[in-house]
């Protein structure tokens, strides 16, 4: 099973180095949507991610439009380059939807993307797929949470519903190898 991971606009390099590592360890796909606030060599996104850039798939793309392009084929990104997505595998975490992250059954191939830390997913494509739209339930008041926390909570709830595939779910301690 495949699933993907989509950053749009990230601009703090430390959560996208974060989301890369979260991404390597849980064998996800990480898709960067430009433009970024930084440079993929930046350090400071070299030293989040550890050592754990070898492990890591990982697609570059300029902007969204690009993104729907290439991904879905010119089928979703003809006319003005803002398709309906509904009828794909598309969900976007926002602290405006109305369902919670836990509601759909994710399918193999999902997507699910995250906006960037200062203003999150174009309310436009929102408003265009409000039946893909989820979000973290939160206190009353709070903002959101942090971009590379989100991405995780998201990326373990999908690897849940699947029984964690490929990943190894258990561990041992050091008192138990005797």
């Amino acid at each position: 099973m495949k699933l993907n991971i989509v950053l749009v606009e990230p601009q703090i390099p430390q959560n996208t180095g974060n989301v890369a590592r979260t991404c390597a360890a849980a064998g996800t796909r990480l898709h960067l949507v430009g433009p970024m606030g930084f440079t993929i060599d930046d350090a400071k996104l070299k030293r989040s991610g550890l050592d754990y850039w070898h492990l890591l798939d990982i697609s570059y793309y300029d902007c969204l439009t690009d993104f729907f392009k290439e991904v879905s084929g010119e089928r979703i990104g003809a006319g003005d380059g803002n398709p309906d997505t509904s009828e794909y595998d598309f969900y976007y975490f926002t602290t405006k939807a109305r369902r919670v992250y836990t509601e759909p059954e994710y399918a193999d191939n999902s997507y699910i993307f995250f906006g960037s830390e200062t203003k999150g997913l174009d309310e436009a494509l929102l408003c265009r797929n409000p039946g893909q739209c989820v979000r973290l339930p939160m206190l009353y008041g709070a903002r959101s949470l942090n971009l590379s926390n989100a991405v995780a909570v998201g990326v373990f709830e999908v690897l849940r519903q699947w029984g964690f595939p490929k990943l190894q779910n258990y561990g041992k301690l050091l008192s138990e190898e005797n």
